[in-house]
């Protein structure tokens, strides 16, 4: 719900994460407004549960915003996180007159509106702001551009300021939109507002702090140059989001650690470890004690271990923990997962018998396991955000922007976050014929190729997280491979693409880290609404399903109607991080993928002349047994 004085509008508890979550813009009706930090999040705000993406972000847990509640207490209850209005320069599309829009003027259920012209249009905010590399957000003065230019003494030291946005019809563009001064007739056009320099040719510097910040006292110095951008544009707000599948303990877990576990997932737990030694303090642990059928010394124990355990680490140093480890181990042996509500998984198979064509032979031979998810429960949380360019990684601010915590006072001890359900298909390749797959020179080299852009990026460190420290050939193949599958499943199995996501485990073998490698790819729709657990991705896992659906991806990804262009790219998408990929065949809505839509290449999937594709010989089966199956005349 947002909350912008007396005002009131609706979105999903899933938005408030992306795309509308801390820092983000949403428009609604004619009206524009920007999501405040967490700090105007309420206390009643829903504990969610995930220690182990908590440990990786060094937080004590997460928060989802509470549920508006149905008819006439949802206008009485002020539940959601607050949104507060930005642009806050608005203008009437009547008289064009410009108004500076202050929180005092709000009117209860009432959108801004003119007061100069008969019935009182509503006001329109401004098309373009200002934001800075180092994350900060803020309207553009427009006084001192309409002055910038100015003729003569008396417009360069006017102070009025009544200003009017017209739109001339002798030009066209950015050139007919000028922003003119009422009182001396100072004025200029748009044309060349987002040129880079254009704002520190005016000598406009960032004002340090973000549109919620009603406070002075909260902005910062910064010396970055600001720079003009549309309220719309897609590089005004870079979410950084991270997810974690809820994985239970394993069958046979020690009684003990069940305890400490239920304990440290109590919602209270948070609270216990931040409050001060007292009688809150001891009412804390009296109720977690309670609720999770411990000892008092139990929880008063941890509370220890945790307290010495962060004196003795840097905030915010540590290695993360690589969630991919634990999902791999509970997909590659589903039957050592304990019994859970939230993780369901069986094993299944391709069903492929000896009287089946060479092709589905073929495929189940390089196919090692194939797993069924029932019930899968997935946390994704926000950490921050980036204004004008992605984060270039942790803590770099040479390249890409600075990361803006979702608490721009101090660090954040908890993150928003949502909790969604679903199903999903897990598909596993054999890893014997993929190291050698792996080992060929053709190979070796175009997947050398993509890694020399990659190492050129401004998002290498970021993609790193994903890929490990080298980009591997099984990565790029199984990545492909993944948006092909979601894409044929969105026309076998019930849901659109939008609603599937993917998660790719492509780790090598590496003795010195006692990890197993990895191979294989995890399909799954994790929604709040509807499209949760409608059953289509189970049905389509069951043999002879999933088998069809592999074969029938892997003939469509032979083609494209962009080729030959798509097929014989030398690197395309941004920072020329894909080969043959491009919308007609392979990219996903960014909902799908897990890294921007990089690191694709169908020629590593299905092969070419030269470079020889993972499921070649699958794919030349397939067309020999089409062509035999046609009656020539």
């Amino acid at each position: 719900m947002i909350a912008v004085k007396d005002i009131r509008h609706k979105v999903r508890r899933t938005q408030t994460i992306v795309p509308f979550g801390v820092g983000g813009i949403i428009d609604l009706r004619g009206e524009s407004f920007v999501a405040a930090d967490i700090r105007s999040w309420p206390p009643v705000a829903e504990p969610v549960e995930s220690p182990r993406l908590a440990k990786k972000l060094h937080v004590d847990g997460f928060r989802a915003a509470p549920v508006i509640p149905s008819g006439k207490a949802a206008y009485t209850t002020r539940t959601g996180p607050v949104y507060v209005r930005f642009p806050r320069w608005l203008f009437c599309p009547q008289c064009r007159e410009m108004t500076y829009w202050s929180s005092q003027q709000e009117v209860k259920n009432k959108q801004p509106s003119c007061k100069r012209c008969s019935g009182r249009p509503q006001l329109a905010p401004m098309r373009f702001i200002q934001v800075c590399r180092a994350g900060h957000m803020a309207d553009i003065d427009w006084r001192r551009w309409a002055h910038s230019k100015g003729e003569g003494h008396h417009q360069r030291q006017c102070q009025v300021k009544r200003l009017r946005f017209i739109a001339t019809p002798e030009s066209s563009g950015l050139e007919a939109l000028r922003v003119v001064c009422v009182a001396c007739k100072a004025g200029r056009s748009l044309a060349g507002i987002s040129r880079k320099s254009i704002l520190q040719q005016m000598r406009v510097r960032c004002t340090g702090g973000h549109p919620w910040q009603r406070d002075t006292d909260e902005a910062e110095p910064c010396g970055e140059s600001p720079q003009a951008v549309q309220r719309g544009a897609s590089n005004v707000y870079f979410p950084i989001t991270h997810s974690a599948i809820d994985i239970p303990a394993p069958a046979g877990t020690d009684q003990a650690d069940e305890d400490c576990q239920a304990v440290i997932n109590h919602p209270l737990w948070p609270n216990y470890r931040e409050a001060l030694d007292g009688p809150i303090a001891d009412a804390y642990k009296i109720g977690i004690a309670q609720a999770c059928e411990v000892s008092e010394e139990l929880v008063d124990s941890l509370r220890r271990e945790y307290s010495d355990a962060a004196a003795s680490t840097p905030e915010g140093d540590g290695p993360d923990e690589d969630l991919s480890v634990a999902e791999w181990a509970a997909f590659s042996a589903p039957e050592s997962v304990g019994d859970s509500k939230t993780f369901s998984v069986r094993r299944s198979c391709l069903g492929v018998g000896p009287s089946e064509p060479v092709s589905m032979q073929t495929l189940s031979a390089l196919v090692s396991d194939v797993v069924i998810a029932d019930r899968v429960r997935e946390v994704r949380a926000l950490e921050g955000f980036t204004r004008y360019e992605p984060s270039a990684g942790d803590g770099d601010e040479a390249e890409g922007g600075r990361v803006v915590s979702v608490n721009t006072r101090t660090r954040a001890r908890w993150l928003p976050a949502v909790e969604t359900y679903g199903e999903g298909i897990f598909v596993a390749v054999d890893e014997e014929r993929l190291r050698t797959w792996e080992s060929l020179a053709a190979v070796r080299d175009r997947t050398r190729r993509i890694e020399d852009n990659l190492n050129a990026s401004f998002k290498a460190d970021r993609l790193r997280t994903k890929t490990g420290p080298a980009l591997l050939p099984r990565f790029v193949m199984l990545h492909t491979l993944a948006h092909h599958f979601i894409r044929q499943l969105s026309y076998d199995s019930g849901y659109n693409a939008a609603s599937l996501r993917e998660r790719v485990y492509a780790r090598s073998h590496d003795p010195g880290s006692g990890l197993p490698p990895q191979a294989g790819i995890f399909i799954y729709t994790a929604a709040g609404d509807a499209e949760g657990t409608l059953g289509g991705l189970v049905r389509q896992g069951r043999p002879p399903n999933l088998a069809e659906t592999l074969i029938r991806l892997l003939e469509t990804a032979q083609w494209c109607s962009q080729d030959p262009l798509c097929a014989d790219s030398k690197g395309s998408s941004l920072a020329n991080l894909n080969r043959a990929a491009c919308h007609a065949c392979t990219l996903l809505p960014e909902t799908c993928c897990e890294i921007d839509n990089s690191l694709l290449d169908r020629t590593l999937l299905i092969g070419d002349g030269e470079i020889p594709g993972f499921f070649r010989e699958v794919v030349h089966a397939a067309i020999e047994e089409s062509a035999a199956a046609v009656d020539l005349p």
